[in-house]
């Protein structure tokens, strides 16, 4: 993909310097990938089971009783190992905001833009303490999508989705959770999980297959900036951190009834379709028929 550096911008809080912060709490990890099951069992052998796996991943309103949130207190550009990421996931970032902040505008609608949080080790937020095995995450409780820049090397060397465009994926559907609070979707499977917790997952993966439709409608705005291969990493990724996946390389038995993000074919298609049309409004997955 090609790309500029970002200038200075309020949407991004460079936290990494900060020492990180687990102070304890529960940790309610409402919006992300799906990743955290496997990441835990490959990078600090924590995984037990053959089920969903690791840590609450999906959509969760039972957060913990920390407020904090990351601060910045910027690593010096000279001084930082990981500039170059850095820069790119802010560009990224603030290009998703722009995409959706059009989307909403034309729509009639306000848009509060998200902050992208970068941390390192772990992190204290709206949701309660996580650390970075989880991979990245949105927060609804304070509106920010928190990502470790170690995960760029968990996706080429646990994952095997490597790729710039594989992590602006990763970003966009992110960002994909926050359009959903803004639209109040969120809000709405919540309620409808707590009313029948028998639809719980099923809930979830629509609501995680509608981030990564939408992580589509944005990589279609830019195509003219992508280059060969782009696409075909952003699928790679998206197959990657399917439910099936996941479950098979943490060496469980795969069980469909488990899933909270979706099947690598449906993780695909969605984004394809996102992709595709370019409109937010085929990314209805809530339809009876549509996963």
């Amino acid at each position: 993909m090609r790309w500029r550096r970002p200038g200075k911008s309020g949407d991004v809080i460079d936290a990494r310097s900060s020492g990180g912060g687990m102070p304890g709490g529960r940790m309610a990890i409402p919006g992300g990938l799906g990743v955290a099951g496997v990441l835990i069992f490959l990078v600090i052998q924590l995984l037990g089971g053959g089920g969903g796996g690791g840590p609450a991943f999906g959509v969760d309103n039972q957060f913990g009783q920390n407020p904090q949130a990351a601060e910045a207190q910027e690593i010096p550009a000279g001084q930082d190992p990981e500039a170059d990421l850095k820069d790119f996931s802010s560009y990224v970032f603030i290009r998703v905001q722009d995409t959706w902040e059009e989307i909403f505008q034309r729509s009639g609608r306000p848009y509060e833009r998200a902050k992208l949080v970068l941390y390192r080790g772990g992190v204290s937020t709206g949701c309660g303490s996580a650390s970075s095995a989880v991979g990245p995450f949105y927060c609804p409780a304070d509106e920010r999508v928190y990502i470790d820049l170690s995960f760029w090397n968990d996706m080429e060397r646990q994952l095997g989705a490597p790729g710039d465009f594989a992590w602006a994926y990763v970003i966009a559907h992110e960002v994909g959770h926050h359009v959903q609070q803004q639209l109040g979707t969120s809000d709405e499977v919540r309620r409808l999980q707590s009313q029948d917790p028998g639809d719980r997952n099923s809930l979830s993966v629509r609501l995680e297959l509608q981030a990564d439709c939408y992580a589509g409608v944005w990589a279609s705005t830019v195509f003219e900036d992508l280059e060969p291969g782009d696409i075909e990493e952003a699928i790679a990724a998206s197959e990657a951190v399917g439910d099936d996946r996941l479950q098979g390389r943490a060496g469980g038995q795969i069980n469909p009834d488990s899933f909270t993000h979706g099947s690598s074919a449906q993780r695909r298609a969605w984004f394809e379709t996102g992709y595709s049309s370019g409109s937010p409004a085929s990314c209805d997955t809530f339809s009876p028929d549509s996963v």
